[in-house]
């Protein structure tokens, strides 16, 4: 407990002296009153993906008291697309765990996260955020286990191009000032994270660097630690809501978007997982992936072409989802292998004491390096509704443990060659492929809804209103028949810039 307070960013959880998981309303009171807080901001995600606002002064005690007790109506119509007008209110209640102090605001304001409720004052069944809660309940339920996550957020920073040190186009892979230009944003978007309560493991400048009419793109990366499933969902919607609000503060763009232009990287949204039990890991036994990993995995390759109904939401999404663009076409895993859709990062399964080697005054570390072991879907993108993106995740995974044969189809859809290069053609012809439009992955979803309906995770309501969405642009065709027509597709990427 003492090691997780030091050096703690929160200046929450640094006042009150105690992890923000233990915070309760008169720890938020006192918080407030003690350091003069003025104001405070409700936010939680809607249908769109971002995080909506609701802003409160504070009147007085008894005013402050109330709204921490009872939360607020908001218009659930005007949120959800499944919401009648007819019968559309909701409640919205802050969670007290997610307290920041808003780096944005110049009154000085605590922000809290809020859950969703029902008329009846249930938690709403088709809020994303209690979807995903329902998908980790019923993973430990069939597993024993609890499943956490964590993301990889891609976005590219534009800006007016600089003629000094220019950059090495599409080689930006953890390049240094000055040929990257965004580092110091970048590092500033992850102090403001942090202070948020983000989990981060780094950040770092990615292969997408390019100029075009003037202007500097500049791939970026930040990447969060594994956490419960929930907590990654909420971190990275409001990482994405903090990289927005200083790329606006400093007069930069920025997109999350799949694709950016034609031949150019685009960005993806990689999701990691790890299985945990009793505060072990599980994907690791005798220093090799684990028989419950690959049961996990193997509901990943079962259910991938449904996932895309999750993880890559608008047109554009497709035309990332593209050979030799970085990103998978094929329903397959491997080991270290950055063409397969579920990849097994290194993890530290080696013997030896790297950190003695690198430091010979070092004695042996004895760090547990097992913790470290994810597995990472690589598929989904900015376009994701992250809440429901995981949680089809836990869904996925959960159903490896369902299959009898789950280890059979984990042995047949594993590769451990580039599936791209002409020499694995043969291989590359047994493998499954991911769906290319957003229509066909309302048909996979489909399909395969009844999985995701199981245990009462995703509700009936929630799983028509995704395949509706998807099937209204109508893009059954539309990465043939655009082709390589530059034009239409910068039309296509500007209609969609902003997504997620």
């Amino acid at each position: 407990m003492k090691r997780e307070l030091e050096l703690n960013p929160n200046k929450v959880v640094a006042f009150l002296g105690k992890p923000a998981r233990e915070f309760t309303k008169a720890d938020i009171v006192r918080y407030i009153t003690e350091n003069d807080v003025r104001m405070v901001n409700f936010m939680y995600p809607a249908g769109d993906g971002r995080l909506k606002t609701l802003n409160f002064v504070i009147n007085n005690a008894a005013y402050l008291d109330a709204i921490l007790s009872c939360g607020e109506r908001v218009d659930g119509s005007s949120l959800f697309p499944f919401i009648e007008a007819g019968s559309s209110d909701l409640y919205v209640v802050p969670r007290f765990s997610t307290a920041f102090l808003d780096p944005f605001a110049e009154i000085p304001t605590l922000t809290m996260l809020c859950s969703f409720f029902n008329k009846d004052g249930e938690p709403l069944a088709s809020a994303p955020r209690y979807t995903l809660l329902k998908a980790c309940a019923a993973f430990e339920e069939v597993t024993g286990m609890q499943f956490e996550a964590m993301g990889e957020l891609e976005y590219y920073v534009i800006a007016e191009e600089e003629a000094l040190f220019p950059a090495t186009d599409q080689r930006g892979y953890h390049e240094s000032a000055p040929y990257a230009k965004f580092n110091e944003f970048r590092t500033e978007c992850m102090a403001y994270i942090a202070q948020a309560g983000g989990q981060i493991k780094y950040g770092h400048s990615e292969v997408g660097n390019f100029s075009y009419d003037g202007l500097t793109y500049e791939q970026n990366e930040i990447e969060f630690l594994p956490v419960a499933a929930p907590d990654a969902a909420d971190q990275l919607v409001i990482a994405k809501w903090i990289i927005r609000n200083l790329a606006y503060r400093y007069g930069f763009d920025v997109t999350f978007a799949p694709k950016i232009t034609a031949g150019k990287a685009g960005s993806g949204l990689h999701i990691h997982m790890r299985i945990m039990k009793d505060g072990k890991n599980m994907m690791l036994q005798d220093g090799l992936l684990s028989p419950v990993a690959r049961k996990a995995i193997a509901g990943m390759m079962e259910l991938a072409p449904s996932i895309t109904a999750f993880g890559n939401t608008n047109p554009t999404s497709y035309f990332r989802l593209v050979p030799h663009q970085e990103a998978p076409t094929n329903i397959c895993w491997g080991d270290r292998n950055r063409s397969v859709l579920v990849r097994v990062p290194l993890g530290w399964a080696a013997k030896s004491d790297m950190c003695r080697i690198a430091n010979p005054l070092e004695g042996d570390s004895h760090y547990d390096t097992s913790q470290k072991q994810t597995v990472e879907m690589r598929s989904p993108d900015g376009s994701a509704d992250v809440y429901e993106l995981i949680a089809g995740l836990a869904v996925a995974c959960r159903y490896g443990f369902e299959l009898d044969n789950a280890l059979d189809i984990a042995e047949r859809t594993y590769v451990n060659v580039n599936i791209h290069l002409k020499e694995n053609e043969d291989k590359l012809k047994g493998l499954a492929q991911l769906p290319d439009s957003c229509a066909a992955s309302a048909d996979c979803l489909e399909r395969q809804r009844a999985i995701f309906e199981s245990r009462g995770v995703f509700s009936p309501a929630m799983i028509d209103g995704i395949i509706k969405s998807l099937r209204s642009f109508d893009d059954r065709t539309l990465r043939s028949d655009i082709g390589n027509d530059r034009e239409q597709m910068l039309a296509l990427v500007h209609k969609y810039f902003h997504c997620g």
